[in-house]
């Protein structure tokens, strides 16, 4: 081992979207502070930021029905979605204020305009989503929103999934065109070409494998130079751990607190993409449907189109999978080595408590070509299997605590950040919203690691944020304002881009 050792103010573990964009907002925030990062792979955005990991939907709750539950009394809760929008509002209100600063160009390269539609069959399920409807578009964060069971008019919306459809069950969409496809993995590239233009150190190929707090309140890490084998010691003031499905290795070495009675449950995922250039055309938008009767909220099914790479795609799925990595890069092992005496109770709760996800996953896994076939068919009636391949996506780790609601052992479904007390270092878990939501997730961990700075960097947060601290449901002119800028900034004007 090297005897040197190498002093920072800033250590992000993790080189997708979650530490570009703290690593962004750091350096507008405390330009003189000193950020280095460390990435396993020889890319950042390899894992779960890369455009073919993830659904590169920009969520905000327009079109995901698990977002907003009917209740007992037959009313739809619309809480979870209106939260949910009004954080991807703070991350478009960023990118578009990285864009006027020209600390990023060329917009178009990972933000695309593109219908967000809910597309459900049957008529319990046609009486759900005109009831969400009504609930959404009295708000002004959903205006726009369209409704239709009319044959006619989801021919002219969806003629894709119309198209050789039997008449005699009832069918309704919603559509609303405010509704964005983002490239994640192109984002998190741009933020960290942008980072090292700003001095930050990106050090690709190095694998954080200790992380100890030192006698003077310090964080030293052991990192391993994946090249030449050497491993060197660096210490920090602040670290962030962001290692997607890694965080939670390196958050029980931490040794904190905060980390106990934790754990985490992976799932894989898999993606059908069309290669039938024809089919391809006709389809433009993300569509939503409904989980099955029993399906947990990643079951989700999604008729996609994409833009990857300068090109129109479309994907369907996510059909689940598992794997016990906790990456897509990781060890078969996993699973196995994070379970520890602090959180094996809590993992064998969950155990006990979600069998009916662990049926899910081996159902899922096994499923033939055919079989997954039929479940294109409910959305695409005259699907061929000739046109259609598959692409493995990314693990997502799903978080597991003890929780008052839940009890022990209960199963998290969304994003979640775990602080030490004295704020000197988080570690993020979790999955969906994840991404689209990160610049709120991130403002939430400065608010939490560094509240004595918080009222000398509040006046530049409102510069890059003009919502901040301000509900846009409330305040409708402004969410016009701060919609209309952001649209223009970000060229988000619905129309079918020409690729050459």
């Amino acid at each position: 081992m090297s005897d040197r050792e190498t002093k920072t103010d800033v250590i992000l573990i993790g080189a997708g979207v979650m530490s570009a964009t703290l690593g962004t907002l750091m350096k507008e925030l405390v330009p003189e502070w000193e950020i280095t990062v460390f990435e396993k792979l020889a890319k950042e955005g390899e894992e779960s930021s890369n455009e073919w990991n993830n659904a590169g939907t920009g969520h905000a709750a327009l079109c995901e029905l698990n977002y907003t539950v009917e209740k007992s009394d037959g009313s739809i809760d619309i809480n979870k979605a209106i939260k949910i929008n009004e954080q991807f509002q703070v991350s478009m209100q960023f990118w578009s204020y990285l864009v006027n600063s020209r600390l990023i160009r060329n917009p178009q390269d990972f933000i695309m305009p593109l219908p967000h539609m809910s597309f459900v069959k049957g008529e319990r399920n046609v009486t759900f989503l005109k009831k969400r409807f009504k609930a959404l578009s009295n708000n002004p964060l959903f205006q726009g929103m369209e409704f239709s069971d009319e044959p006619e008019q989801l021919m002219e919306w969806i003629p894709l999934i119309m198209q050789d459809r039997a008449s005699n069950e009832p069918i309704a969409a919603t559509k609303i065109d405010s509704g964005t496809d983002i490239n994640f993995g192109a984002l998190t590239r741009m933020l960290f070409d942008h980072l090292e233009s700003k001095n930050a150190v990106i050090n690709h190929k190095h694998n954080v494998k200790d992380i100890k707090r030192t006698s003077d309140g310090l964080w030293e890490l052991k990192v391993q130079n994946l090249d030449s084998g050497t491993v060197e010691r660096h210490t920090a003031k602040f670290v962030f751990i962001g290692g997607g499905g890694g965080s939670l290795h390196l958050l029980q070495k931490s040794g904190i607190p905060e980390g106990k009675h934790i754990g985490g449950f992976p799932v894989s995922g898999i993606f059908m993409v069309c290669n039938n250039p024809d089919i391809i055309a006709q389809h433009h938008a993300k569509v939503y449907g409904k989980a099955k009767v029993g399906a947990p909220p990643m079951s989700i099914p999604h008729l996609d189109t994409r833009y990857i790479d300068n090109k129109k795609s479309l994907l369907f799925g996510p059909f689940a999978g598992f794997s016990p990595k906790f990456l897509k890069n990781g060890s078969i092992f996993d699973l196995v080595t994070s379970v520890n005496p602090n959180n094996v109770l809590t993992m064998l709760a969950a155990g006990v408590k979600e069998m009916s996800l662990t049926k899910y996953l081996i159902k899922q896994v096994m499923l033939s070509k055919e079989e997954r076939m039929e479940e294109l068919r409910e959305f695409i009636p005259n699907a061929k299997r000739e046109d259609w391949d598959f692409v493995v996506a990314g693990q997502r780790v799903q978080v597991i605590k003890d929780t008052e609601a839940g009890g022990k052992g209960t199963l998290q479904f969304g994003t979640e950040v775990i602080t030490s007390a004295d704020g000197s270092i988080a570690a993020l878990l979790g999955a969906s919203p994840g991404a689209s939501t990160a610049v709120h997730v991130m403002l939430e961990v400065i608010k939490k690691c560094f509240p004595q700075y918080i009222e000398e960097w509040e006046p530049k947060i409102k510069e890059i944020i003009p919502s901040y601290g301000i509900s846009l449901m409330k305040n409708p002119e402004l969410l016009h304002e701060i919609h209309t800028s952001t649209a223009q900034t970000l060229g988000l004007i619905e129309k079918e881009p020409v690729f050459s």
